[in-house]
C-alpha cells in the first residue's frame, strides 16, 4: 500500500501545490495590486531567510550543549531539521508554502509538529523492531519471544521465516561502568 502513495504523494508536491500557489498569487494580486503582491512576497522570503539564521544557531548551540552535556542530541537535529525545511518552503514563492514554512521556524509551533513526528515514527520503529528482534511482535504472525521454550530465545523459533531456529542464549560475563569521555568545548 506504501508504494501506491508514493506516485499521489508526487502528483500533489509536484502538480497540486504549484496550481494552488499561483491560484492564490493571482487571487492576492487581483484583490491588492500585482507591486504588493510581488512585495508580500519577497518580503516573507527575507524573514524566512532570517529566521533561518537566527533558528538555526540556536538549534546548532543546543546541539552542541547536548553533545557537550554527554546526551544524545535526537531533539536538537530533529529542530534543526524541522528549520531546514521552514527555510525552504519561505524561500519558495508562494503564500501556502510560507505558511507552513513560517510555522516550522516559530519554536512553540515547530515544537507541535517535532511532537507529532515523534509519535508518528516512534510508533512504526517499534513497531517494526518488534516484528525483527521478536519473530512478529506487535504486527503479528510472529509468536514473539518464547525464553527457554522449544526453539527458542527471542527472535528464533517458529515464524522467523526460512532461517534456521536459535538456540536460547546463554552469556556468562561481567561489566565495567566506565565514565562518560568529557568532549572539550571549543
Amino acid at each position: 500500500m506504501r508504494r501506491s502513495l508514493f506516485p499521489f504523494a508526487l502528483f500533489v508536491i509536484f502538480v497540486v501545490v504549484p496550481i494552488a500557489e499561483l491560484a492564490v498569487i493571482i487571487w492576492t494580486g487581483t484583490q491588492i495590486g500585482v507591486a504588493p503582491t510581488i512585495a508580500i512576497l519577497i518580503l516573507d522570503s527575507i524573514l524566512g531567510a532570517w529566521l533561518l539564521r537566527t533558528q538555526g544557531r540556536g538549534a546548532w548551540r543546543r546541539f552542541n550543549d547536548a553533545l557537550a552535556a554527554g546526551r544524545p542530541p535526537a531533539r536538537e537535529v530533529l529542530d534543526g531539521g524541522l528549520i531546514i525545511f521552514g527555510a525552504a518552503f519561505l524561500l519558495t514563492p508562494g503564500f501556502l508554502t510560507d505558511i507552513v514554512g513560517i510555522l516550522l521556524l516559530v519554536p512553540p509551533t515547530r515544537a507541535v509538529f517535532r511532537r507529532l513526528l515523534v509519535r508518528r515514527f516512534s510508533r512504526r520503529f517499534v513497531a517494526g523492531l518488534s516484528a525483527r528482534t521478536f519473530g512478529g511482535g506487535l504486527r503479528g504472525g510472529g509468536r514473539g519471544p518464547r525464553p527457554g521454550g522449544p526453539g527458542g530465545g527471542f527472535g528464533g523459533g517458529p515464524g522467523r521465516g526460512p532461517s534456521a531456529p536459535r538456540q536460547p542464549y546463554d552469556v556468562d560475563g561481567s561489566a565495567v561502568d566506565l565514565d562518560a569521555p568529557q568532549i572539550p568545548r571549543r
